[in-house]
């Protein structure tokens, strides 16, 4: 058995409960074999790999724990994703006491970059859930029932959506049961633009039939573009709402001037790019000060993308792809990017465009450096496209955290007067 270090293998451990040993090796820059001899044997004293590990799960143990005991609120994490609404309401003050999110690979974000010393959840119609008393209610509830590609999908299968899905559109309910059976001091529900106009305006009207009158909620909602905050134009529509009467206003909420461009967040081939543990030379090589070459569109998918936007072009269609370059603000990122990337083209010089690394989709909305990615590129795709633009939310937790104050205080003091 070989000398190793109790913090190098207890690190193994913990990395290989995040990475599969191919993800481990491509981080530490060594062969697959080796990671199966480490797990057999441990991982030696002298190994040049062996400070890298520490540091990588420095990494994962870098972001938020959800342990705040000196919290202003509490608040439920639902249809979470990988925590990009938690990550605001924390920063505000607030602590997180159950999470709900069902698929497995963000649930492995989630849990790198949160942990799990709270109650976490899958199926949230699942009725035997127990839901604890929270202060403030959060939700990113599914919105491919509302969202234009989920309409034109689900039209051309003659599929039913919106509230007539007998699955996805269904889950607001799910928001209405909790809202009515905890009625918490506050809620913030998030979802995209389109659940305005869905259906004729009638689901928007549904929902907040339900949430003014049903409920009895103070509710406001307001349609916002990150690229106040990031350079991405990212229309999502937000939905809060109080318990009690409040002065709750949307002059509240800070826009800053939408001055952010693609630079602010690509790759610095200049040496200045900084080096984070948690990805290793994943998506940045440092060696050579460039993105590697994986990421470049291969000849026949650039070309296929090329013919596709002219042939639509002719017909008068605005489908294609969209290049950007360092003063370029970019297209919405969806989940379906890891396909071919065609949303966000980044401009090469002398070379076939490419395709963003996860990294930079994750500061594309807003995620520090300090968020682990612990999955594969398709599924960090998937899930930075699924997620929200955080400094939106951050701004938005900001400006209801007086309210919500004011709503706690206000039931507080009625609950003294009867008891």
């Amino acid at each position: 058995m070989q000398c190793q270090t109790p913090a190098s293998r207890s690190h193994l451990d913990t990395a290989l409960s995040f990475l599969s040993r191919k993800e481990l090796a491509d981080y530490l820059r060594v062969d697959i074999e080796t990671i199966v001899r480490w797990t057999a044997e441990g991982v030696p004293s002298d190994a040049a790999e062996a400070p890298a590990l520490d540091a990588l799960i420095s990494g994962f143990h870098g972001g938020s724990t959800g342990r705040n005991d000196s919290s202003d609120f509490t608040f439920i994490d639902l249809f979470a994703g990988i925590g990009g609404i938690r990550t605001a309401f924390e920063a505000a003050g607030g602590r997180c006491i159950l999470t709900s999110e069902w698929n497995k690979f963000s649930q492995k974000t989630y849990a790198a970059n949160h942990g799990v010393d709270h109650a976490f959840i899958g199926d949230i119609t699942d009725p035997s859930h127990d839901i604890p008393y929270h202060d403030v209610l959060l939700a990113g509830f599914p919105c491919q029932p509302f969202s234009i590609a989920g309409v034109s999908k689900k039209n051309s299968l003659n599929r039913p959506h919106g509230f007539s899905d007998p699955t996805q559109g269904t889950l607001f309910f799910e928001i209405k049961r909790i809202l009515k059976e905890q009625r918490p001091s506050a809620f913030l529900l998030e979802n995209v633009k389109n659940l305005r106009s869905h259906d004729g305006g009638n689901t928007f009207r549904i929902i907040m039939n339900t949430l003014q009158h049903e409920l009895g909620y103070e509710v406001h909602s307001r349609v916002i573009d990150g690229a106040h905050f990031t350079p991405q134009h990212r229309e999502r529509i937000v939905i809060v709402g109080f318990a009690e009467a409040t002065s709750f206003s949307w002059d509240e909420f800070h826009l800053p001037e939408k001055s952010h461009r693609m630079r602010d967040i690509l790759h610095k081939s200049d040496g200045s790019e900084p080096f984070i543990p948690s990805d290793g030379y994943r998506y940045f090589d440092h060696e050579r000060s460039q993105v590697p070459s994986k990421y470049t569109l291969t000849p026949g998918l650039w070309e296929y993308l090329q013919q596709y936007s002219a042939k639509h072009k002719l017909a008068g269609n605005g489908f294609g792809y969209g290049l950007v370059d360092g003063e370029s603000t970019a297209r919405t990122l969806s989940a379906r990017y890891y396909k071919d990337g065609s949303e966000i083209l980044v401009a090469q010089e002398a070379a076939r465009p490419r395709r963003l690394t996860p990294r930079e989709c994750a500061r594309l909305m807003g995620f520090p450096d300090s968020f682990v990615i612990p999955v594969s590129d398709m599924q960090a795709y998937k899930q930075f496209g699924n997620s929200v633009v955080v400094p939106v939310f951050a701004e938005a937790a900001r400006a209801m955290k007086p309210h919500i104050a004011k709503v706690l205080e206000t039931r507080t003091l009625a609950r003294a007067a009867t008891a």
